[in-house]
C-alpha cells in the first residue's frame, strides 16, 4: 500500500456523519470511492475478505474503492466519514489504523466540514485533509512492523494456541519488543486485542443463530465453553445465550 501522505487527493465528495445502531448490517457492494472514518462512539465490525476490522474510538478506517463488504453495528454510536477521490493509490483491504489524540481529528473533520458549507474554502479544506493524512501515516509507520502478526492473528484468532511468542516470530522482533510496541499503537495488549476479534465473531455467530454455543466457541478459538461464556458476559454484560435471544432477528442483509 502507497503511504498515505504521498497519494493525490483530487476531490472531497462527501463529509457525513452516519448513526449506526447496535445491531445495524449493511452489505456494500463496489465502493464508489475511497472513505476515511471516525468513530466519534459506539463500534462497528467490518467483514472483508474473510478478515474482521473493528471502527472504534482509537482506529480510524480506511475504505478502499471498488471493493465489497459487510458492517455490523457492535454498539450504537456516530462514524464522521470523509469520501474522496485520488490517483496513483493502491490498496485493496479495509484497513485499520491506529491514532493518537483522537479528538484532534474529529475536530478537523468538523472545520473541514464548516468550511465545505461555503464556496471559495476548498484549499483550506484539501489542507487540512492532507494533514490529517500525514499524521495518520506518521503514526502507522510502527503499525507496518506489526503488520505481519495482525495479518496472522486475524486469520488464526480461532486458534486457542496463539502466543506472542509465535505473533513477534511472524515480525522478527523479540517478544519484548513486540508487547511494548503494540501496547503503543493500539493501547491495548495482544491478548486483549486478540480476545476482541474473538468475542466480534462470536456476536456474528450467535446473531446468525445457526451454531450451538460450544460451536461458537470452538469456532472463535475459546480452550472450552465455560470460558467463552465467562469471557463474553464480562466484555458484553450478556451470557450467549441472551445475546443470541436479543440479536438473532436483528442480523439481516439490508442493503
Amino acid at each position: 500500500m502507497n503511504t498515505l501522505s504521498a497519494i493525490t487527493v483530487t476531490n472531497i465528495t462527501e463529509l457525513v456523519t452516519v448513526s449506526s445502531p447496535r445491531g445495524r448490517s449493511a452489505n456494500i457492494r463496489d465502493r464508489a470511492c475511497w472513505g476515511l472514518s471516525f468513530c466519534m462512539d459506539g463500534q462497528i465490525t467490518y467483514t472483508h475478505k474473510g478478515k474482521h476490522v473493528v471502527s472504534d474510538s482509537i482506529h480510524a478506517i480506511l475504505l478502499p474503492r471498488g471493493e465489497s463488504y459487510t458492517l455490523y453495528g457492535d454498539k450504537s454510536g456516530l462514524f464522521p466519514v470523509i469520501n474522496f477521490d485520488c490517483l496513483d493509490f493502491v490498496c485493496d483491504t479495509v484497513l485499520a489504523l491506529p491514532i493518537q489524540n483522537p479528538e484532534g481529528y474529529l475536530r478537523d473533520y468538523e472545520q473541514m466540514k464548516a468550511l465545505s458549507l461555503f464556496e471559495g474554502n476548498r484549499a483550506q479544506v484539501m489542507g487540512i485533509f492532507y494533514h490529517m493524512l500525514h499524521r495518520l501515516s506518521s503514526q502507522s509507520a510502527s503499525c507496518r512492523i506489526l503488520m505481519p502478526a495482525i495479518q496472522y492473528l486475524e486469520s488464526n484468532y480461532q486458534d486457542p494456541g496463539l502466543t506472542n511468542a509465535i505473533l513477534a516470530s511472524r515480525c522478527n522482533i523479540s517478544e519484548i519488543y513486540f508487547r511494548k510496541l503494540f501496547a503503543d499503537q493500539y493501547n491495548t495488549t495482544p491478548k486483549q486485542y486478540i480476545l476482541d476479534i474473538r468475542i466480534g465473531k462470536a456476536k456474528q455467530l450467535l446473531a446468525d443463530g445457526t451454531l450451538k454455543i460450544s460451536a461458537v466457541s470452538e469456532a472463535c478459538g475459546f480452550s472450552n465453553p465455560y470460558h467463552f461464556c465467562r469471557a463474553f458476559k464480562q466484555r458484553t454484560g450478556l451470557t450467549p445465550s441472551q445475546y443470541m435471544q436479543q440479536n438473532r432477528l436483528l442480523f439481516t442483509d439490508k442493503p
